[in-house]
């Protein structure tokens, strides 16, 4: 597996995930990892230069969920009691 092969596994699976980023930790303790972190970091030096060569050669979209705005409901009037 080419550097670029492992790198558009890598951005694809960041993509799934909708992250710009990750952690090796978080990385290595999930099982559906497509490559191998040692053979990343083997192949980069280090995972932050993993990182930066996969956001450089392909960039990763994050879609963020809008949230609706929560509209307070209206404060209602008290009720003013008639005397006879």
């Amino acid at each position: 597996m080419t550097k670029n092969m492992m790198l558009k596994a890598l951005s694809e699976y960041m993509q799934v995930k909708n992250v710009n980023t990750i952690s090796l930790p978080e990385y290595k303790a999930d099982p559906k990892a497509p490559v191998r972190d040692f053979l990343l970091r083997r192949k980069f030096g280090s995972w932050n230069r993993v990182l930066a060569a996969a956001r450089y050669r392909f960039p990763v979209e994050v879609t963020t969920a809008v949230e609706a705005p929560v509209v307070a409901p209206a404060p209602k009037k008290a009720k003013v009691k008639k005397e006879a």
